[in-house]
């Protein structure tokens, strides 16, 4: 096998995890374990949730414009393929406060939380292997 078909090959097979196609990989024991949720926060005001989700209409947050107060909780959690949600600085300019990217998202039904912690104003939130897709999303954060 030449250096371009192994090349190819090796595209073909990250394209397919980050995308999160089950097919891509033998189910093991471990992939029979519930879901492992990652640390949530104890609220002091609504839990907001939006799905993360891969399917043949494409990567997607559901819904993906989303109003919050501070003391919220913003709760990602995934459906389908391999997620995460950042808030870029570069589209978030001036912005202080705002969490770093989480970690990904790989077995349905796992969460990730993200405490309103953050001053009122509009946000913009994004899955950063699928950003450029247009997996994307808006987060308003409204005066109490």
């Amino acid at each position: 096998m030449t250096a371009g078909p192994r090349w190819a090959l090796a595209l073909s097979l990250m394209a397919l995890v980050a995308c999160g196609d089950k097919e891509a990989a033998p189910a093991t024991p471990a992939d029979d374990a519930a879901p492992v949720a990652a640390p949530s926060v104890a609220p002091t005001g609504t839990v907001v949730e939006i799905r993360a989700i891969t399917d043949d209409q494409g990567n997607r947050f559901e819904p993906n414009e989303v109003e919050v107060h501070p003391g919220d909780v913003l709760r990602v959690v995934l459906v389908s393929g391999v997620h995460n949600i950042s808030f870029p600085a570069d589209k978030n300019s001036g912005a202080a406060g705002l969490p770093g990217p989480s970690d990904m998202l790989q077995l349905p039904g796992q969460t990730h939380d993200v405490p309103i912690t953050f001053g009122p104003g509009e946000y913009f939130f994004q899955c950063d292997p699928h950003a450029a897709l247009g997996m994307t999303g808006k987060l308003e954060v409204e005066h109490d």
